[in-house]
């Protein structure tokens, strides 16, 4: 199975909230979106911070983003387009940033085509959500890392 190495932000605002985006699988795209974390794949060459810090600025727009430690790891089976199964690794990473209107000036064609929203989060918000999200423990990852970081 090809595997996907990917760099995974929890955005934070001075304010404390989270910046996720809400999409389809290319695998799935007539599926409801969920809200998943700013980030993308590390790309040849790039080490997990180079792709993070790369991602950060091409689907927000944001200059400022400073990039912390990875807080904590999984993996996933997606598909691609040709419904192969593809096994990504995710690298989770602490990151803040002035905060703002994100812009999507730098986004990729996949993600015009399968981004339907991008929007900031509170903890609460999160928490009373009832909309598919990624990972699924993301509230409880983000109130975390609210209490360390204070």
């Amino acid at each position: 199975m090809r595997e996907r190495v990917t760099a995974r932000l929890l955005l934070l605002d001075p304010q404390g909230r989270i910046l996720l985006m809400k999409g389809r699988l290319p695998s799935d795209p007539t599926a409801p979106g969920a809200w998943f974390t700013v980030g993308g794949g590390v790309e040849a060459g790039e080490t997990l911070r180079q792709a993070a810090e790369r991602e950060a600025f091409e689907e927000t727009g944001f200059t400022d983003v400073v990039i912390g430690e990875v807080l904590f790891e999984g993996e996933q089976v997606h598909h691609d387009r040709k419904r192969r199964p593809v096994l990504v690794k995710e690298s989770f990473m602490l990151a803040r940033c002035g905060g703002g209107d994100p812009s999507r000036a730098g986004w990729q064609a996949l993600e015009r085509e399968f981004v339907d929203d991008v929007r900031w989060w509170t903890l609460e918000a999160l928490e009373a959500s009832r909309e598919p999200m990624f990972p699924a423990d993301l509230p409880a990852r983000l109130a975390q890392c609210l209490a360390i970081s204070g």
